[in-house]
């Protein structure tokens, strides 16, 4: 029998028409911020201050969901958020108004992220561990490939016309909501009857396995040289690049990584994780050396090819990894505090990249990157075991 059973289909749907939604509005963001009034500096708090929310939040509602002994209600409505936020951040043009928004759909994601994962790690086994979370992440790829696509085509017709989007947007958004309701809870777990404070989900931390310890420390020290992609979307500007150019290579990124998340999960299952994770840090530093070192269209296009390769070796097995060395109860909290302090890992690993390409180009910033995969790379081969 196929291991991609009903409940992922529906999981991986979701999440397809959510990132749809999100990344539709991706290239218009910040000029649709920029026509209200937000300055590059305003636009960069406010991005910060929506992804310490999803980031501090995770593994709290994760603890709160495996607690509960309930996955469904975090989901459902942490979706549910970040489709009304799509409409809402179109709906008033004033700052606060445009903050709380922001934030809101963030905590949506949040409160969502360590339940739908949990979801996902207890439909599987040791066996099919990679190839669930891989098929997950492939479909919620091509999401983010629609996404960027529908909004290209939009623009074409209606030039600056940033407004409808965020109501069309809204649409696939509430499909993902929609499907959510034919699902049943299905994860065997008793409610324990325990208050959940936030101080709790961060204690929990203390009592995790070595096997988790050391396998997030090893993720998050990647994650904090792991900038955003925006830099790369940069470079290319920079290289001369069309701003169509430029989305379209964001479209051919997501396509590449849809297209190889899938089998290179299926292949972790038989090769091992740590294997395919390694092999996924190798590619991430050819493509941040050859980004400092090459400059034609055609080196770009081949450099975006190996990152989407990063990213399908990578993105879907961290979660895959993390979930395996979690107990039953602590999936949730697991995979939620993994995800939290992974995004605040993000952040940090963006600032300091936009701050030395601010002071001495991009050439450094891509070359120190690269530079330092190879000591994470060295702490995976030695220092974490798959177990």
């Amino acid at each position: 029998m196929s291991p991609i059973t009903r409940s992922i289909w529906v999981l991986s749907l979701v999440s397809l028409f959510t990132d749809m939604a999100s990344d539709m509005l991706y290239p218009v963001m910040p000029a649709y911020l920029r026509s209200i009034g937000f300055s590059a500096a305003f636009i960069g708090l406010l991005e910060g201050i929506a992804e310490a929310a999803a980031g501090l939040s995770k593994g709290y509602f994760g603890y709160w969901s495996d607690m509960s002994g309930k996955r469904l209600p975090f989901v459902r409505l942490g979706y549910a958020l970040s489709a009304l936020s799509k409409p809402l951040m179109a709906a008033m043009p004033y700052t606060i108004w445009v903050f709380c928004v922001r934030t809101l759909d963030r905590l949506g994601k949040g409160m969502r992220t360590g339940a739908r994962d949990a979801i996902l790690a207890d439909a599987s086994t040791d066996g099919n561990r990679g190839k669930i979370f891989g098929f997950h992440r492939s479909m919620d790829t091509v999401g983010a490939a629609l996404g960027p696509a529908l909004a290209l085509i939009w623009l074409y017709f209606s030039p600056g016309d940033y407004i409808p989007l965020f109501f069309i947007a809204f649409l696939p958004g509430m499909v993902s909501v929609l499907l959510l309701f034919t699902l049943k809870e299905q994860n065997g777990l008793t409610p324990q009857g325990k208050t959940v404070t936030f101080s709790d989900s961060l204690k929990w931390l203390k009592s995790a396995t070595p096997a988790y310890r050391s396998l997030l420390l090893g993720l998050l020290l990647f994650a904090a040289i792991n900038s955003s992609e925006i830099f790369l979307l940069l470079r290319a500007k920079d290289l001369g690049m069309s701003d169509a150019g430029v989305v379209g290579l964001y479209i051919f990124y997501n396509l590449i990584f849809a297209l190889l998340a899938y089998p290179l999960g299926r292949l972790s299952d038989t090769v091992g994780m740590k294997r395919i994770f390694l092999l996924g840090l190798l590619l991430f530093a050819l493509t941040y050396l050859g980004m400092a070192l090459l400059s034609s269209t055609a080196a770009l296009i081949v450099l975006f090819f190996i990152y989407g390769g990063f990213a399908a070796a990578t993105d879907g097995l961290a979660k895959a990894w993390i979930s395996k060395v979690c107990g039953p109860r602590e999936k949730a909290v697991g995979l939620g505090t993994f995800s939290g302090l992974q995004s605040l890992s993000l952040l940090l690993a963006s600032v300091w990249a936009g701050f030395l390409w601010d002071y001495t180009g991009p050439m450094l910033v891509f070359l120190i990157t690269a530079g330092l995969t190879v000591p994470v790379g060295l702490y995976f081969a030695l220092g974490v075991r798959e177990e």
